[in-house]
């Protein structure tokens, strides 16, 4: 009962803040950050593990810096994201700004399925709500163990157009159909797997636990990928959505190689912005036999 009505206390305030302009919320966002880093211990460990692990190059005081300002843009996309849920399209179209919407007509034109490769950037969330505001989409999503935060997350995510949310037990073959009959899937590649789920390729020289989903789904749907990041952009300048060029080539005869690819491509769009990536996920957990976990 405590937890439901907590829980029904932080959307309530989180309700209120999206109407705050952006360049008062922006700020606030940026202190709950500073507040976590001060006192979620778990999770600062979890981030700064990681970032140690993935820019040795840098040194301590630059990580340090690094895990801080990471975590004030995770508080800022945490409290702008109540302009995501409850925001007219209007002013949600101001704040993502979309480059490269019409490759996703090109290749639907062309008559091929669409795989937007969406990798857990701060920003994932304002990026999916823009793509849905264009086209209707197949996405699959965790069931939130919070009830009342897991009814918000669903509303917010499917509150414009005809979006199909799938679950992880709905399987592929639903999400293969999806894509075929034309709707675009905004396809989230990157969490740690099960050791039984998941090959071992480099990321950031680190051998990780990878799927091979993309290029499985990929085969199955005929679909072409396309990379989609969304990066926030400074103070009250928002976000802004990149959807690029159809990947050729792909996939090729090798899964195990095309999950090697796909986690060189995300290590290089994490490198031109290392703070907004989703450090706080335990993203080395799983490790091969006989290796300690870092966490």
């Amino acid at each position: 009962m405590l937890t439901r009505l907590f829980s029904l206390l932080a959307v309530a305030l989180l309700w209120l803040l999206h109407f705050l302009p952006l360049r008062l919320l922006a700020p606030l966002g940026e202190t709950l950050g500073l507040a976590l880093h001060r006192f979620g211990r778990k999770r600062r460990r979890v981030a700064k593990i990681n970032i140690d692990l993935c820019f040795p190059e840098l040194s301590t005081v630059d990580r340090e810096h690094l895990v801080k300002t990471h975590f004030r843009l995770l508080g800022r996309s945490m409290l702008e994201r109540g302009i995501l849920w409850w925001g007219s399209r209007a002013r949600i179209e101001r704040l993502v700004r979309v480059v490269g919407a019409e490759r996703i007509d090109a290749e639907r034109a062309a008559g091929r399925p669409v795989i937007l490769l969406a990798p857990h950037f701060l920003g994932l969330d304002a990026g999916g709500v823009a793509v849905t505001m264009r086209f209707d989409i197949v996405s699959i999503y965790s069931t939130q163990t919070n009830a009342v935060f897991n009814r918000v997350l669903l509303g917010g995510r499917s509150r414009f157009g005809d979006q199909l949310l799938l679950s992880r037990e709905d399987g592929v073959r639903a999400t293969v159909k999806a894509m075929k009959a034309g709707r675009p899937f905004y396809y989230l590649p990157d969490l740690n797997p099960r050791r039984r789920d998941a090959v071992f390729v480099p990321f950031f020289g680190i051998s990780t636990a990878t799927i091979t989903g993309l290029p499985r789904l990929a085969r199955a749907a005929g679909a072409s990928v396309l990379p989609c990041v969304t990066r926030m952009l400074p103070g009250a300048q928002g976000y802004e959505l990149t959807i690029g060029e159809a990947w050729t080539d792909f996939p090729g005869d090798d899964p195990v190689a095309d999950a090697a690819r796909m986690n060189a491509w995300i290590e290089a769009e994490i490198r031109n912005m290392p703070s907004q990536y989703y450090w706080v996920h335990r993203r080395f957990k799983t490790r091969p036999p006989g290796e300690l976990r870092p966490y």
